[in-house]
């Protein structure tokens, strides 16, 4: 059999997987990493812990995606959740299963999924060159020849996989260059926007609250026509608005709204588990039971007490007023803030500090049964290039690991 020579462009979860495939199956690989380490990002993922991946079902898999799911069902069909977490456990890394099926590594250490990584791509003899730049990409009559090097140098290869990333995190050394090449390829490439990104907000009071953590809450979103309700989760107030699980997961949705220069608000309900009816006759009972207690030391019953005097403030009551002088109207606007406390979206945190990018080269110019270019033969595309994003909880890492896995099948075939 032929060996061919392939090189992968990105040392990522994506780039990672494909080269190592692609040995797997006898083929000589080069990979090219323009940091001094592997997986730089990747040991930055799940807060240092790394979330591998998302030990839910195929369906419910899909949903945490965009719009463009579909598109990753053959490589999921090739290598899922099951064939990842075997990959690492087979090797020796232990993993666990926590809360909202969500993976991690035993040892709660990014480091050690970078360092089973690494073993493999030894063992299967990748030739990894490191603190080296693709410069660009050489193209014969519509044929991928190889890559040229910054430092001048070519090198030639049958088939070239690009892994370089999108544009988040950008001091890891996501710069989105092999972007760039596919549009000058006449790729269709989706404009690049944040995903998984905090939120800022026009009203000061978050300043007041920053680090406040509000569990077991829900988000209603709203550009005026159009609503966005989560699920019961936890929001972070941070000094410039908010963030929290949350917010990332609708803040894509939220950051194509700005985009369409709507005007985007937030509700949060406090208390999602008691009807308006429920809090009022709470209220009602807690007022008649300490008619001299003042408002302030009531409502500590019902939320955090860093929130307790920037709650009052918003609904305009006086945080020593006994409850015995609560007006009708004010326990009604009590009520209504603990089911409603809004703020206006100013903005989101620029692409860079985002967790992932959404958008990139279209799903059209891809074929989803092979990852390889529908315009350059030979030239196959993987992870966060592509224009696939999901929300938090190890399903963005596991497209990038499936897709790289499926490129490296793919190009050694």
């Amino acid at each position: 059999m032929h060996t061919k020579k392939i090189i992968v462009v990105g040392a990522g979860p994506a780039g990672i997987m494909a080269a190592i495939r692609a040995s797997e199956l006898g083929q000589e690989v080069i990979l090219i990493e323009k940091n001094p380490i592997l997986g730089k990002k990747l040991l930055l993922s799940g807060k240092g812990r790394c979330n591998l991946t998302n030990f839910c079902e195929l369906d419910l898999f899909l949903k945490r995606f965009s719009g463009n799911a579909q598109f990753l069902r053959d490589a999921f069909k090739k290598f899922f959740n099951t064939e990842l977490m075997e990959f690492f456990e087979a090797r020796g890394l232990k993993l666990k299963v926590e809360r909202q099926e969500r993976v991690f590594p035993e040892a709660d250490r990014s480091a050690s999924v970078v360092e089973v990584l690494e073993k493999e791509l030894l063992r299967n003899k990748v030739k990894i060159i490191y603190k080296m730049q693709a410069q660009d990409l050489k193209i014969e009559n519509g044929i991928i020849c190889g890559v040229f090097l910054t430092s001048g140098e070519f090198i030639p290869g049958d088939k070239v996989i690009l892994a370089t990333g999108g544009l988040s995190y950008k001091f890891t050394g996501s710069t989105g260059e092999g972007i760039n090449w596919a549009k000058e390829l006449k790729h269709e490439v989706v404009p690049l926007r944040a995903g998984l990104i905090p939120l800022e907000v026009k009203e000061k009071c978050p300043q007041k609250l920053e680090g406040l953590v509000l569990k077991n809450i829900v988000l209603e979103f709203s550009d005026g026509k159009r609503k966005i309700v989560s699920d019961i989760g936890e929001l972070l107030f941070t000094s410039f608005g908010i963030s929290g699980p949350l917010v990332l997961s609708l803040s894509g949705r939220i950051v194509d709204w700005l985009l369409e220069k709507k005007d985007v608000s937030v509700g949060i309900d406090l208390k999602p588990a008691l009807s308006v009816e429920q809090l009022n006759n709470r209220l009602i009972r807690e007022f008649q039971a300490a008619p001299k207690k003042n408002i302030k030391n009531t409502l500590k019953t019902l939320l955090p007490l860093s929130l307790v005097d920037v709650f009052l403030d918003v609904v305009k009551i006086d945080p020593w007023k006994t409850v015995s002088h609560i007006s009708v109207d004010e326990r009604k606007r009590v009520v209504a803030l603990l089911k409603d406390f809004r703020l206006h979206i100013k903005c989101a945190l620029p692409l860079e500090d985002a967790m992932v990018t959404q958008g990139g080269i279209s799903l059209k110019d891809i074929n989803p049964r092979t990852m390889e270019s529908r315009k350059i033969k030979g030239l196959y595309f993987c992870g966060e290039m592509i224009d696939v994003a999901a929300d938090t909880g190890g399903f963005n890492l596991q497209a990038a690991f499936s897709t790289g896995y499926l490129a490296g099948d793919s190009a050694a075939a």
